[in-house]
């Protein structure tokens, strides 16, 4: 799907608030409501917006602890791994990755326990599993959810 201008500022709108109203952006970009919806619907579609979230302080729901890990897995092992690490609560991100790691995750855990209990009790005791390294987050100084939009 080719997206032109106003599908970029449709983009930016839903980036910033994805509660803002379809009758709001219209009025920004100088368009129906009607057009607007359409276009949104034609995106959603299309896989271009992929859904809508809420986004949630893990402190708030007593996530004290997030880290980065990064794991090693027997050559072959690496989808199979994938399938499985989405299932295990507190894994946030899981992504395939070149370099020292063949997966990189993000987790939440109550507490240091619990994230002991995430990693030697479920992550290393898959098949395929063959070492972790574990980096404790002690701090976030910025994170986003938004894509930057320059219009092609």
């Amino acid at each position: 799907m080719e997206l032109d201008e106003t599908d970029y500022a449709i983009i930016e709108a839903l980036q910033e608030d994805a509660r803002t109203p379809f009758s709001e952006i219209a009025r920004r970009i100088n368009m129906s409501s009607a057009t607007v919806h359409d276009r949104v619907n034609r995106m959603e579609d299309a896989g271009v917006i992929e859904g809508y979230h809420a986004k949630v302080d893990p402190k708030m729901l007593d996530y004290d602890i997030s880290a980065v890990v990064g794991l090693q897995v027997e050559q072959g092992q690496e989808q199979d791994t994938l399938d499985r690490l989405r299932d295990i609560p507190g894994v946030q991100e899981v992504h395939l990755t070149t370099g020292s790691w063949d997966v990189m995750m993000k987790v939440y855990a109550e507490d240091a326990d619990r994230l002991r209990k995430l990693m030697f009790e479920n992550v290393a005791q898959m098949d395929g599993f063959a070492r972790s390294q574990t980096m404790v987050i002690l701090g976030t100084s910025y994170e986003t959810q938004e894509l930057p939009i320059e219009v092609k």
